[in-house]
């Protein structure tokens, strides 16, 4: 391993290190820091590590504006027996950062150039910050000001992270005049917000089965809600050749990172907001805004970071929808390739075609077109071949009682603790709220308290 335009070596956390990292941030591909490594790419190491950690994360905090959390993540690294720290660093919207106690000057704007952090001239510091107040969700004050937090606040309490009194501006929610800024409408619990989802049965638009709307709610639960209808569509099918092979019609992983990447990168200046198309052979995904100012298309697939919304992608990583900057795009590549994404000036398209093998089984049935919904097998003979979306209530429904209502219809004598164990939950408690949910909801009831089966209702019933 070697320097390179994308990548810092350092001995140890030196005196100089906010430098470099507003370098990485003033260019379309962020970078990275490796501390603990010689120039020549020998491994140093730290003798603490934690130590070092703690004090990055401090100097990241406080040294540089503008503010830049959601734009690196810190990893402690064991090679060879020593420790390392690696920290990656995303382009920034909101260029030019620079170091706090010198302002908007050339000794506190920096930008890299080959292996070294220049300071920026004058002029491209006016071109950049000319360009970052034209438009900033950060600093487009929202319509409405009296705006409730509620679902946000379970997102972050269901991590262990809850919020408290001051959350508004430690999550830069408040523009400069302390009012609540777009971000902050956006993560609400109530909005105008739009996110359609169409489902075909073609290969067009001529032939529309359903459009469902999943926004005028916090954002979060909007991408819930898509990810679920989307699982409900990608089942879980079989091929029979002597063995038995279970796939889904597309890879799920793949998709579903592609869902949370048009919520989180979407350029939303324009009140324009992802939509989501099931055709019979392919699901396509939009986005508005094309690339990332100062992003090509080369370093896009590379997997280099550049975050149009970095509060939105902080918030998504602080409730454990995103892990680390730099995975998602990287992760579709792997499975379906560069041809599934399609660049213009103003939109960004992803599309995943359909998987069927020539022999096709689901659990217990042959399989239908693609809007059957919960099909064949154990579900198919509870359901009746109905979709989820026609349960009872299902509209009125939170992500999470979609998740356990998706669980008991693939298995009608489903116990608490195996609810909890898929959820990834480490009590029944929350299980039994969702539950409570779904039976308030009219969704669901139970045939008999002890050793009785789960009964889903739907509507027309």
């Amino acid at each position: 391993m070697t320097e390179s335009h994308y990548i810092e070596f350092k001995r140890e956390l030196t005196a100089n290190f906010e430098k470099e990292v507003v370098a990485f941030l003033n260019i379309g591909t962020g970078g990275k820091i490796i501390i603990g490594r010689d120039d020549d790419g020998s491994i140093i190491g730290l003798s603490d590590p934690d130590k070092d950690a703690l004090r990055i994360k401090d100097i990241l905090r406080t040294n540089i504006a503008p503010s830049i959390m959601g734009l690196f993540d810190i990893k402690l690294i064991e090679e060879e027996n020593r420790h390392l720290i690696h920290i990656t660093i995303a382009s920034g919207p909101e260029k030019p950062y620079y170091i706090k106690k010198y302002g908007l000057t050339p000794k506190g704007c920096y930008y890299r150039l080959a292996t070294a952090a220049e300071p920026m001239p004058q002029h491209m510091i006016d071109q950049y910050y000319e360009s970052r107040t034209r438009r900033s969700l950060n600093k487009i004050k929202s319509d409405k000001q009296d705006l409730h937090f509620e679902q946000l606040r379970i997102y972050y309490a269901e991590q262990g992270k809850p919020l408290n009194e001051h959350f508004a501006a430690n999550l830069e929610l408040l523009t400069e005049t302390q009012d609540y800024n777009y971000n902050a409408y956006l993560l609400s619990d109530i909005n105008t917000t739009s996110y359609k989802l169409a489902v075909y049965d073609s290969t067009d638009r001529k032939a529309l089965v359903s459009t469902e709307e999943y926004g005028n709610t916090c954002m979060i639960t909007a991408a819930q809600k898509v990810l679920n209808r989307i699982d409900v569509e990608n089942r879980t099918m079989s091929t029979i050749d002597g063995d038995r092979h279970d796939y889904r019609f597309w890879d799920q992983e793949a998709l579903r990172e592609a869902v949370r990447n048009a919520f989180i990168h979407n350029d939303y200046t324009t009140e324009t907001f992802p939509k989501f198309e099931i055709f019979s052979d392919r699901i396509e995904i939009t986005s508005y805004g094309g690339l990332p100012s100062g992003l090509s298309q080369e370093e896009f697939f590379t997997g280099y970071s550049a975050p149009r919304n970095k509060v939105l992608m902080r918030v998504y990583r602080d409730v454990g929808l995103v892990e680390s900057l730099g995975i998602g795009i990287p992760r579709i590549l792997e499975t379906y390739g560069r041809k599934c994404f399609d660049f213009s000036d103003h939109f960004l398209r992803m599309c995943f075609p359909k998987h069927v093998p020539n022999v096709v089984r689901e659990e217990g049935g042959v399989t239908g077109g693609v809007t059957g919904g919960v099909t064949g097998g154990k579900t198919g003979g509870k359901t009746g071949g109905k979709s989820i979306t026609e349960v009872l209530s299902y509209n009125t429904l939170t992500s999470k009682q979609i998740e356990v209502l998706q669980l008991l219809l693939s298995d009608e004598k489903v116990t608490y603790e195996e609810m909890a164990s898929k959820l990834g939950v480490k009590s029944t408690t929350s299980v039994q709220k969702h539950i409570n949910g779904l039976k308030k909801a009219g969704s669901i009831s139970r045939d008999q308290d002890y050793g009785g089966k789960w009964i889903v209702h739907f509507e027309n019933e």
